[in-house]
């Protein structure tokens, strides 16, 4: 019987993956091995052209150095990742045209390396390159690689210039006054935007590169003097114990580095605002930008902190405390409010006013099914909506949302399916989802919408205060890198309440929170005092 081609043995199988047997370039688990550059060109030219084999974007550009007779040069790069223009003005043009103009010192022990470096260049940033993992690393990441025969040493040369999207106004987190200012997937741009809110030079950045593949640019930064250093050692021991192929977005990190998994609250804050990430370096939390993503993340989060919004400071404290009150309004209906519905209308209809009840009542007539298969029915569609909206282009996004909810909702009252009464209240419950300032916080509402209405539905209205209880005690043993997850409440600090639910006026606040335990506490003097 013939042996089918793939019951090949297992030990045959080991054999053909194991990485220790290939000689080739790429034998450290797809990445080049630090092989160290020689003085012959071709050599190491041989080795480049190995790894980037089938690798059609990729150019070399050869050259001579000093006329036809000069040294010979190749530069390397990947088209796309760079700008021409820079390329053929200050590199090609400058080795090629400018050269020949200049007396070359051949000097035997690298003067030729040294001349080409200082003096034959106009680039800016001119690294020097050893090896040919390093070599890989800069080409893949934008930079060109120029090597010369005789040398032993690259020359990796910063010439970047590949297409990003500009700096626009976030659409997920648009302000009625405020900076119009967002991040984008550029990761310099977004460090920029950073240092030009905060021109001090204690504001620090580490960089790293994680994903084993994807080598993705990471960002830490901080304000040393004000930053926990506990906190600090706890963000870059999590950020370096992640070991996966590809990062390809911040998302990957939260998830990978957050305390709780199960948890369905976000234990890391995302925001695209470089005005929101400021502040929270201000008040001594730790920063994390990903690169190729507008999200950065702002370590540790607090349900308070994912509750406010950048713009409650920047109008006047009375104003800001209304749209808080609001807002949490809005996020205790959309998380409750069903529920309410099903336990006074199948267990406790005597709490409800007798006018009332006769008209809930007359709405239900006809109605063929229990209020928790209503509810469900409602609020699954409502889910679906949303969905479908986000996913579809802008205005018809928008005209399915509005359009949808009116034709179905009235079509499910005249067909008897629900209530009109059932409407008001899943109505009333998505306006109350769109208070939340983040979808982190409301989506995590949403969910435990559906485990309070199954409590209403088995026990009532102690249900709903079971569930809660079991909501408020997951809450208080939540913590986000070793903060209580519902600072400043529990455990309670006093002065850390006047930027809760309520805020107080901005010359009150002079203290940075104490949960943070930053390093410097006082953030604001006694100069500005109000009678």
């Amino acid at each position: 019987m013939p042996q089918k081609p793939w019951l090949f043995s297992r030990k045959k199988r080991k054999a053909k993956l194991n990485p220790a047997q290939d000689t080739s370039p790429l034998a450290d688990e797809g990445k080049a091995i630090a092989l160290p550059f020689r003085r012959s060109l071709e050599a190491n030219l041989k080795i480049l052209q190995a790894i980037f084999a089938d690798c059609q974007d990729a150019v070399y550009r050869r050259m001579k150095i000093g006329g036809t007779q000069g040294l010979a040069t190749v530069l390397i790069y990947i088209d796309g990742l760079v700008d021409n223009e820079i390329i053929d003005n200050q590199i090609v043009k400058s080795l090629l045209l400018e050269a020949p103009l200049t007396t070359l010192a051949f000097a035997p022990e690298g003067g030729i390396f040294n001349q080409v470096r200082d003096s034959l260049l106009t680039v800016a940033n001119v690294r020097e390159i050893a090896d040919s993992r390093e070599a890989v690393f800069c080409i893949l990441s934008g930079f060109a690689l120029l090597i010369l025969e005789g040398s032993n040493k690259g020359l990796a040369l910063e010439v970047c210039g590949w297409e990003h999207r500009g700096v626009e106004e976030p659409q997920n987190e648009s302000l009625i006054r405020g900076p119009r200012e967002g991040f984008s997937e550029c990761f310099r741009t977004n460090t920029a935007l950073l240092r030009r809110r905060l021109r001090d030079p204690q504001l620090k950045l580490k960089t790293s590169f994680l994903g084993r593949r994807s080598q993705t640019t990471v960002g830490v930064m901080y304000l040393d003097g004000i930053v926990n250093p506990g906190l600090l050692t706890e963000v870059e021991e999590r950020l370096n114990k992640i070991d996966i192929d590809g990062i390809l977005d911040s998302g990957f990190i939260e998830q990978l580095i957050e305390d709780n998994w199960y948890s369905p609250f976000a234990q890391i804050q995302s925001t695209e605002r470089p005005d929101e990430a400021t502040a929270a370096l201000l008040e001594g939390r730790v920063v994390v930008l990903t690169d190729n993503t507008p999200f950065a993340l702002l370590i540790p989060a607090t349900f308070n902190s994912l509750m406010h919004s950048p713009e409650d400071f920047y109008h006047r404290w009375l104003i800001s405390f209304l749209i808080r009150g609001l807002r949490f309004l809005g996020t205790a209906l959309t998380l409750i409010l069903p529920a309410l519905y099903i336990a006074m209308i199948s267990f406790s209809p005597e709490m409800i006013p007798t006018s009332l009840a006769i008209s809930i009542g007359a709405g239900r007539e006809g109605v063929p099914f229990p209020s928790i298969v209503e509810a469900l029915i409602m609020e699954v569609v409502l889910e679906l909506l949303r969905e479908a909206g986000i996913r579809l282009p802008g205005p018809l996004g928008q005209t399915l949302g509005v359009v949808g909810a009116l034709v179905l909702g009235q079509a499910a009252v005249q067909a008897n399916i629900v209530s009109s009464a059932m409407v008001i209240v899943v109505a009333l419950t998505a306006i109350g989802g769109f208070a939340a300032p983040r979808f982190d916080a409301a989506i995590a509402l949403r969910i435990l919408r559906f485990f309070l209405m199954i409590m209403a539905t088995v026990l009532g209205l102690y249900g709903i205060i079971l569930g809660l209880m079991l909501i408020l005690t997951h809450l208080v043993s939540l913590k986000s890198f070793g903060v209580p997850y519902l600072q400043p409440w529990a455990p309670l600090r006093v002065p850390d309440l006047k930027d809760s639910i309520y805020r107080t006026a901005l010359f009150n606040q002079r203290w940075r929170p104490f949960y943070l335990k930053p390093r410097e506490a006082k953030k604001m003097g006694a100069g500005v005092k109000k009678k």
